[in-house]
């Protein structure tokens, strides 16, 4: 009786344990449907934590510089930010990528401040304000409320083909653990090129600032081809920020006085040779921190000492060449001072060739004639007098 007891307990346990499973498993599928419907795969805290790139404490840091870049998606392996300008098969561009994250109420913007930006709650945006502010039709999602806003859009509302350019801020730090240097991208602003109603030349129009670390699980989903010969996507959108794939000018460092190198460098030429002078100084900060060895330092010497011969030779090339006429004149002055004669009559030489005769007659040695060494006769010492003496 007890043993059946038993039995029974057990099969009841078993059923209720199934029947849990069978709830686990469908809140689960549940739920990735529903993530499925909203467009965009959750991301969970550990994978949030594994793309984020952690910044470096201020005990590691000697040095660092914060830079302020303008991407052009037209140049360079840039367009691979712009294409495609709506979603398809290939996937989605950076900007739609955004906006969906900011509709959805996933990630924060931040306003744009130009060159005083705080990545604080204070300075943080409403998306609805944004919208209307740039004229982007929009509409509030079903299970919107104050506390957590989410809106709708279609694709031909955003306008992703008006985004030509980003501003990106870029910190150059020394790390003294890795004792180099490393450029890590911070944040990034959509810039809108619109032109007004009478057409003209487009006005740039900086929309608002997203930290890099908030959407890189994202953009790590995105693969871009950055080749047109290769079609193959073979990195991600958040490589391209990593790999800093991207090409862009400086157009501010961080000063106190809060001013762009255009303010600093009215003149064109003066303004680009701050930004090359900017450029070449952070490239070439990890080889100045070093000795090179030995090997380098000669190979430098030589293409040096080669540079400045080739240098040489040509500089006496030119002089030659701009000079031939004034030697054929120098030289018939010359001839005709030659032929000047004397009271007496009698030619007399110039100085020029007088100098010429003897510089020829210097580089003629002169033999000397060796005389035989004489033998001289030995002179009787006292001590061989004593000797004589003895014998």
């Amino acid at each position: 009786m007890k043993s059946l007891r038993l039995i029974i307990a057990l099969m009841l346990v078993g059923i209720t344990l199934g029947s849990s499973a069978q709830v686990t498993r469908r809140s689960g599928s549940e739920t990735r449907s529903r993530d499925k419907k909203e467009g965009s795969a959750a991301i969970t805290d550990r994978q949030q934590s594994f793309y984020e790139v952690r910044e470096p404490s201020d005990a590691d840091l000697q040095w660092m510089k914060v830079i302020y870049r303008s991407l052009d998606l037209t140049k360079g392996k840039n367009p691979a930010l712009y294409y495609p300008e709506e979603p398809n098969a290939d996937g989605e561009n950076l900007f739609f990528i955004i906006m969906r994250l900011l509709a959805n109420n996933k990630i924060s913007a931040y306003e744009y401040l130009d060159g005083r930006e705080m990545f604080t709650d204070e300075f943080k945006i409403k998306v609805n304000e944004m919208f209307d502010r740039f004229h982007i039709y929009y509409t509030e999602a079903k299970g919107s409320n104050d506390k957590n806003p989410i809106y709708e859009f279609e694709n031909a509302d955003i306008p992703s083909n008006e985004v030509l350019s980003y501003f990106i801020i870029e910190k150059w730090e020394f790390d003294t653990r890795s004792n180099q240097m490393k450029a890590r991208v911070e944040a990034l602003c959509p810039v809108l090129h619109r032109m007004d109603e009478w057409g003209g030349e487009a006005v740039k129009y900086p929309m608002f600032w997203v930290k890099l670390n908030d959407i890189r699980p994202y953009m790590a989903q995105q693969y871009v081809f950055t080749d047109d010969d290769n079609n193959l996507a073979r990195y991600s959108i958040d490589d391209f920020f990593k790999l800093n794939m991207y090409t862009g000018e400086i157009y501010k460092t961080k000063n106190l006085r809060n001013q762009s190198l255009r303010q600093m460098f009215p003149e064109d030429e003066a303004y680009k040779h701050a930004q090359d002078s900017i450029e070449q100084r952070l490239r070439s900060f990890n080889q100045d921190l070093w000795v090179p060895p030995l090997e380098v330092l000669q190979a430098r010497a030589e293409a040096e000492e080669k540079a400045r011969a080739e240098a040489e030779g040509e500089l006496t090339e030119d002089d030659e060449a701009a000079g031939g006429g004034e030697n054929v004149s120098a030289a018939s002055d010359e001839e005709e001072k030659v032929t000047r004669t004397t009271k007496r009559g009698a030619k007399s030489k110039s100085s020029a060739t007088k100098a010429k005769e003897k510089k020829a007659k210097d580089k003629k040695t002169k033999i000397k004639e060796r005389k035989p060494k004489t033998k001289t006769q030995t002179v009787n010492t006292g001590v061989r007098s004593v000797r004589n003496r003895k014998k």
